[in-house]
């Protein structure tokens, strides 16, 4: 779900807002045994101007994500700095390929073989691999964004079979988005689904696709518990005092 965001929060809020986040991440990530440095919070930066931005990273979060390419191109031209990693969330359009590649240390939306063909085509030299992480619609519905779990398995095998890949390019994981629903345990089924096909294609495959970008501000808890190890958050991050 989407809230409202107010432009007016302080950075003090939002340095609250983190930190507390990273509470909630260090618990649940103790109900499993899991250290809670195996799991990335992923700030999501789609829905607010750039000092607020500016805020998230003086609170400490390195990681942002945005939705739009043309976001991340403002974003990341006046946010110029080499201890932020810009993630890419939304699809990612054939045209706009060429420009956001080199901004980009993660694309969380690969969503088909057709992107992959024109991402390769695009890629600039890098020093570090531009990492990809396979959008699947584990929860099968139309309204929904991502690869069936067919097409996905197909990607992967079209990407094993060749005989040479590009060095900066590494197919890294699995993303998904819980259920429209929200009922708590569909979304734990569906982020279960999508660990299992993880192991699964990593044995099939022989690929390390140790990424699992699953859970968001209202169900973050729950991705964790299932293997999660990079949450994308937004409005928790920027919810005011009066709001909570």
């Amino acid at each position: 779900m989407n809230l409202p965001i107010p432009q007016s929060i302080t950075e003090k809020q939002v340095k609250s807002n983190y930190l507390a986040l990273l509470d909630r991440v260090a618990a649940a990530s103790k109900k499993t045994s899991r250290p809670p440095n195996e799991v990335k919070v992923v700030g999501v930066t789609k829905y607010v101007d750039v000092n607020l931005t500016q805020f998230l990273v003086n609170a400490g979060c390195q990681d942002l994500a945005e939705s739009r390419p043309q976001a991340l191109w403002e974003k990341s031209a006046t946010l110029a700095s080499n201890s932020i990693h810009w993630h890419l969330i939304g699809h990612l359009q054939r045209n706009k390929a060429k420009r956001t590649i080199p901004i980009l240390n993660t694309i969380h939306s690969l969503d088909s073989l057709r992107i992959l063909q024109q991402i390769e085509s695009d890629l600039a030299e890098r020093e570090s691999p531009l990492r990809l992480l396979l959008e699947v619609n584990v929860a099968g519905e139309e309204n929904k964004t991502g690869m069936t779990i067919h097409d996905a398995e197909l990607l992967l095998a079209n990407w094993v079979e060749r005989e040479s890949k590009p060095k900066n390019l590494e197919i890294s994981g699995l993303m998904a988005m819980g259920s429209l629903s929200g009922i708590p345990d569909t979304t734990r089924r569906e982020f279960s689904k999508l660990r299992e096909l993880r192991t699964a294609w990593n044995s099939r495959f022989g690929l390390p696709l140790n990424e699992l970008s699953m859970g968001m501000s209202d169900d973050f808890e729950i991705a964790i518990e299932e293997g999660s190890t990079m949450i994308r958050i937004g409005s928790l991050l920027f919810t005011s005092s009066a709001d909570e």
